[in-house]
C-alpha cells in the first residue's frame, strides 16, 4: 500500500471557522429553503400552512434585521461556501444595498402572508400559495444577497419558477393567458442574462462580483464591456419592466389572486431594478456612464407613457400595473443621473416602491371586495359606505403621486434636484410631468370610486359574479396589513433622514466598492 501524502489546502481553503455573523448572511435563504420544505412536506395539513409561513417570515425579517444592523455598523460580510477562497467558491456578499432591500422585501412578504389568510382559500392553499411565497422568498433573498453573477441567475430563476406557480393559482382562462405572457417575455430575459454571464466569464474567468469589478479595471471602455454592459441593460430592463420591453407586466399582473398581485408588484421588478444597480454601477461604471443617456430616455419614455397608460385605464389592476412601470421609470432615471445623489434616490424610491405598490394592490382588493368590482364603471360610494378607508386610500393615492409629504415626495425631489444639477432638464421635466400625470389618474379614481354616490343597486356583470357580494364595512383583518404598510409609507414620508442616510451609504457603496472586495479578498484570496 503507498504511504498516505499530505496535502496542504492553506491556499485553497478557508482554514478559519465562519464567525457568527457570517453566517447570518445565509441565515435569509436557508430559512426561506427550510421552511417552503416543510410546508410541503404539510400538504395533508394545509390549515397550519398560514400559521408556518407567518412565523418563517417573522424569523426572516428578524434575521434581516440584524443583517442590516450589522452592516451598518461593521461593514459588508462575507460568507464562503464550501470553505474554498474566493474567487473559486460561491460568496454570499451583503452590504447595506443588499441588507436594506432583503428587509424590506421581508416586511411585505410577511403582510402579504397576514393578508393572504383571508385572501387565499382551500383551494389556493392546497395548490401550494404558501410553499410558492417561500420558494419566491428564498430567490429574492439569495438575488439580494449573493456575491457571485452566476448565482444571481439561479436566484432569478428561482423567483421565476415560484412565481409562474403563484401566478397560475385558480387555473382561470384568464390567468393562463397573462401567465403565458409574463412568461415568454421572462424567459427571454433570462436567455439573455444568461447569455451576458457566459460572455463575462469568457472574458474574465471568474463569476465573483468582487473579483469582476477589481479585474474590469484593466478592460475599462472596451469593446467586450460596452456589449457585455448593453446586455446587463437590456436583460434587467426586460425583468425591471423598462421601455420598451415592459408590455409584459399590465397583461399579467391584474390576473392573479390580489395579494399575488401585491407581492409581485412590491418585489420581482424591483430585484431587475437592483440587479441593473449591482452591475452597471459596482461592476462596470464606466460602461454604465456611457450608457446612461440611453438609459435616461428609456426611464423618461417609461415613467411617461406608463402615466399616460395609467390614465387610460378603466380597471384599478390595470392602473396599477401602470404605476408600478411609471415607478420603474424613476428608479432608471436614478441609474442614469448616477454619482451619489441620483443612486441614493433611486435606491430610496425602490425601498418606497416595495412597500407602497403592495399597500396599493391590497388596497384595491379591499376596495373591490367593498364596492364589488375593480371596475371604476361599477365602483363608486366608497367614502360613504367607509370614510376612514377612504382617507387612508388618499394618503396612499397623494404618496403614489409624489406629493408632500408623504413617501413619493423625497425621492422624486432627489431626483428632480439630481438631473437639474447635471443639466438633464428634460429628465427632470418628464418626473415631473409623469407625477402630475399619476395625480390626474389617482384623482380620477378617487372621484369615481370613492366620492361618486353610488347607484341604488349594482349591476350584476361577470366582475361582479367573481367577487364576493359587495359589504358596508372593510375587513379589520385586510386592514391590519395594510395600515402596518401605510404606516412605513407615512414614516418614511415624515421622518426621511433615516432611510436617505441609509440609501446615501448604500449609493456610496456601490459606487465604492473598496470595502466589499476588502471583505471578499481579506488577504489577497487565492489567485
Amino acid at each position: 500500500m503507498a504511504a498516505s501524502s499530505s496535502v496542504d489546502f492553506a491556499h485553497a481553503w478557508v482554514m478559519a471557522p465562519a464567525a457568527a455573523d457570517q453566517w447570518l448572511v445565509i441565515l435569509p435563504v436557508a430559512l426561506s429553503l427550510g421552511f417552503g420544505a416543510a410546508l410541503m412536506m404539510m400538504r395533508h395539513t394545509i390549515r397550519l400552512h398560514a400559521i408556518v409561513a407567518i412565523i418563517g417570515l417573522s424569523i426572516l425579517v428578524a434575521v434581516d434585521f440584524l443583517l442590516l444592523g450589522r452592516v451598518l455598523a461593521g461593514g459588508p460580510v462575507t460568507m464562503m461556501m464550501g470553505r474554498w477562497l474566493p474567487p473559486f467558491g460561491i460568496a454570499f456578499t451583503v452590504d447595506v444595498a443588499g441588507a436594506l432591500f432583503a428587509l424590506t422585501a421581508a416586511v411585505v412578504a410577511l403582510v402579504g402572508a397576514v393578508y393572504a389568510t383571508k385572501d387565499i382559500g382551500v383551494s389556493g392553499r392546497r395548490y401550494g400559495f404558501y410553499p410558492f411565497l417561500m420558494v419566491l422568498m428564498a430567490g429574492v433573498s439569495g438575488a439580494f444577497l449573493t456575491g457571485d453573477i452566476f448565482n444571481l441567475y439561479v436566484w432569478f430563476e428561482v423567483l421565476l419558477i415560484s412565481s409562474f406557480g403563484l401566478l397560475i393559482l385558480g387555473s382561470e382562462r384568464e390567468q393562463i393567458d397573462g401567465a403565458l405572457k409574463y412568461s415568454v417575455l421572462n424567459l427571454i430575459g433570462t436567455t439573455l442574462f444568461l447569455i451576458a454571464v457566459g460572455y463575462l466569464y469568457a472574458i474574465f474567468g471568474t463569476l465573483n462580483m468582487a473579483d469582476i469589478a477589481r479585474k474590469a479595471i484593466e478592460h475599462r471602455g472596451t469593446a467586450p464591456l460596452m456589449t457585455l454592459g448593453a446586455l446587463f441593460v437590456l436583460a434587467f430592463g426586460m425583468k425591471a419592466a423598462a421601455f420598451p420591453v415592459n408590455f409584459w407586466l399590465p397583461a399579467s399582473y391584474h390576473t392573479p389572486r390580489i395579494v399575488v398581485s401585491a407581492l409581485f408588484a412590491g418585489l420581482l421588478t424591483k430585484v431587475g431594478v437592483y440587479a441593473l444597480l449591482r452591475t452597471m454601477v459596482m461592476l462596470f461604471p464606466v460602461e454604465g456612464e456611457a450608457l446612461s443617456l440611453v438609459i435616461g430616455i428609456a426611464a423618461a419614455a417609461t415613467m411617461v407613457l406608463a402615466a399616460m397608460g395609467a390614465l387610460a385605464q378603466a380597471d384599478i389592476r390595470r392602473m396599477l400595473g401602470f404605476v408600478v412601470i411609471a415607478g420603474i421609470g424613476n428608479m432608471l432615471a436614478g441609474v442614469a443621473i448616477g454619482g451619489n445623489p441620483g443612486l441614493s434616490a433611486a435606491i430610496f424610491y425602490a425601498l418606497h416602491s416595495i412597500v407602497l405598490m403592495t399597500a396599493l394592490y391590497l388596497l384595491a382588493g379591499e376596495a373591490a371586495r367593498i364596492g364589488g368590482s375593480f371596475s371604476l364603471a361599477g365602483l363608486s360610494g366608497l367614502y360613504a359606505k367607509a370614510p376612514g378607508f377612504a382617507a387612508l386610500s388618499l394618503a396612499l393615492f397623494f404618496a403614489a403621486s409624489g406629493l408632500p409629504p408623504l413617501s413619493g415626495f423625497w425621492p422624486k425631489a432627489m431626483l428632480v434636484k439630481s438631473a437639474i444639477d447635471i443639466g438633464a432638464w428634460w429628465l427632470a421635466g418628464s418626473i415631473l410631468l409623469s407625477g402630475f400625470l399619476l395625480t390626474i389618474a389617482f384623482g380620477r379614481v378617487f372621484l369615481l370610486a370613492y366620492w361618486r354616490p353610488a347607484p341604488e343597486a349594482v349591476p350584476v356583470t361577470i366582475e361582479t359574479i367573481a367577487l364576493a357580494p359587495p359589504v358596508q364595512a372593510p375587513r379589520f383583518s385586510a386592514l391590519a396589513p395594510i395600515l402596518l404598510l401605510s404606516a412605513l409609507v407615512v414614516w418614511f414620508g415624515l421622518f426621511p433622514e433615516h432611510l436617505i442616510g441609509w440609501s446615501r451609504i448604500a449609493a456610496e457603496g456601490l459606487s465604492n466598492p473598496a470595502a466589499y472586495l476588502q471583505s471578499v479578498f481579506p488577504e489577497g484570496g487565492a489567485q
